[in-house]
């Protein structure tokens, strides 16, 4: 599926726009900002509660589709920006990690 397809499907709130087109191989949920540099994947969704400027770094460096900030975390406004110069899909979720997760995979 793409992230336009899992935005629709599991209700999730678009707020930057990158390559919505864009397919999602899997999913990966980890808030630890080192152990997803070394176990994502790339065309991952990697759904986490990290609302920092290093989640957009991380997810470019791995090449992952989309951050999905899940249990109705807002992404800070140097977050929004970054993402939206680097084309990083970044979704909002209401759900916990674990609920949001079954649902896009």
């Amino acid at each position: 599926m793409t992230v336009k397809e899992i935005s629709q499907k599991c209700g999730l709130t678009l707020v930057v726009s990158g390559d919505t087109q864009r397919e999602i191989s899997g999913v990966y949920c980890c808030d630890l900002l080192s152990v997803v540099m070394s176990k994502g994947f790339e065309n991952c969704a990697w759904v986490t509660i990290m609302n920092n400027l290093n989640s957009v770094a991380v997810s470019s460096l791995i090449d992952m589709s989309c951050i999905v900030l899940a249990d109705d975390v807002v992404p800070d406004e140097m977050l929004v920006t970054k993402a939206t110069q680097q084309g990083i899909n970044i979704l909002l979720s209401k759900q916990p990690i674990f609920e949001t997760a079954l649902c896009i995979n």
